[in-house]
């Protein structure tokens, strides 16, 4: 049963009669650009075939009311007194509710069911998926006209700001503007968007290390505040506006730990530029190449590919994919301390690549992985209104 039909049948169940509008918003997977769009960079997502579905329908008062199919559970959200005070599920809807109204909307009440496939904790953004399925479901009912661009970045204020968690505009931005059939470089500064279409005859495979962690608890907000040290002592407003030479000169004068994060996001920002060369040029193996290099920073200057609970997953993972012949490059994503890596495969061998690498993984780690071929998507869309 599609999730569509699911999610459907739930609000039958739940609220009776039919829902008037199904709207989806997608998760995402980034290609390479990780911890760059905090620090005004540039970043290569694609919105990936797994998305959060909210089938709905308006109320003639000032209330969300949403059951769960996820975590089976209500939330009764009043748009009239926003406080903290539901699961944290219902919490992100309320926070985008929240930064809707912060931006002088005037929002209208609805009651509905949520659901999706997108795995939670696995740095495919899920709560990005969520909030740009809430923004888009109350923009159409309280008559907003839909910009990908302002909707994300109201989505991204719930989260920095209601939530807790200092996220860049990445995730918000692939799962309110992703395209069909492409991954997109984003200019987290300006949020321009360019398409970056993969090489053919090249698939994208997610490896979930079932390895989870939670941004709010983990080191992220550590990340980003060591960052924007780096950023302060050259007087600048991000790491964007900071050269690799720069950065050397400077290097006796900088914490060896900052100097060590300014340089990934440095080399970061030059490597997702290289790639989008790359693609347009179909230069495979400089394009894998990239992706290498990318996790290796990610593993030696960054330090966020080990997880609490199996230190060495993300970077075994890694290991396994590289391993197999059809692989052309492999790294974590999303915000690391477990969770995905994604790997790029010649087509014809991503069904020996993922047996391979399922069996490797768990074999080394004792977990059984979950991997998936995925697709670029289309951004935040209303599935269907009555």
């Amino acid at each position: 049963m599609s999730l569509e039909t699911t999610v459907r049948e739930a609000f039958k169940e739940h609220f009776g009669g039919d829902p008037t509008l199904i709207v989806s918003a997608p998760g995402r997977v980034n290609l390479i650009g990780e911890h760059t769009d905090y620090n005004d960079g540039f970043v290569m997502p694609m919105a990936i075939d797994r998305a959060v579905w909210i089938a709905l329908r308006p109320r003639s008062d000032a209330y969300m009311l949403v059951y769960s199919l996820d975590y089976g559970g209500h939330a009764e959200m009043s748009l009239t007194e926003m406080t903290h005070r539901h699961s944290e599920w219902a919490e992100y809807m309320k926070g985008v509710a929240w930064a809707m109204q912060e931006a002088g909307y005037a929002l209208h009440g609805w009651e509905g069911v949520v659901t999706g496939d997108v795995p939670r904790g696995a740095g495919l953004s899920s709560s990005a998926a969520i909030e740009l399925a809430t923004a888009r479901a109350l923009a159409h009912l309280s008559g907003i006209e839909w910009n990908p661009a302002k909707m994300a970045l109201i989505c991204q204020k719930a989260e920095n700001q209601w939530v807790g968690v200092n996220s860049g505009i990445m995730d918000q931005m692939i799962s309110a503007a992703g395209e069909a059939g492409s991954a997109l470089l984003i200019d987290c500064r300006t949020l321009e968007t360019t398409p970056a279409p993969l090489p053919a005859g090249l698939a994208v495979v997610i490896l979930d290390t079932m390895t989870r962690r939670g941004l709010v608890d983990s080191k992220y907000n550590e990340r980003r505040a060591e960052c924007e040290r780096a950023a302060a002592h050259f007087g600048v407003k991000a790491l964007r506006d900071v050269t690799l030479e720069q950065l050397e000169a400077a290097k006796a004068q900088l914490e060896p730990v900052v100097y060590r994060r300014a340089r990934h996001v440095i080399t970061e920002n030059a490597r997702t530029l290289d790639a989008l060369d790359a693609m347009r040029a179909g230069d495979v193996p400089r394009l894998g190449a990239l992706l290498n290099a990318s996790h290796e920073s990610l593993r030696d200057d960054f330090e966020v590919t080990h997880a609490e609970d199996k230190p060495d997953a993300l970077d075994m993972m890694v290991q396994c994919a590289r391993a197999h012949s059809g692989c052309i490059g492999a790294r974590m994503t999303g915000g690391g301390f477990g969770g995905c890596a994604v790997a790029v495969v010649r087509a014809e061998a991503v069904e020996s690549f993922t047996q391979q690498v399922s069996a490797d993984y768990e074999n080394k780690t004792g977990l059984a992985p979950a991997l998936y071929v995925t697709t670029p998507q289309a951004g935040a869309r209303i599935v269907y209104q009555e």
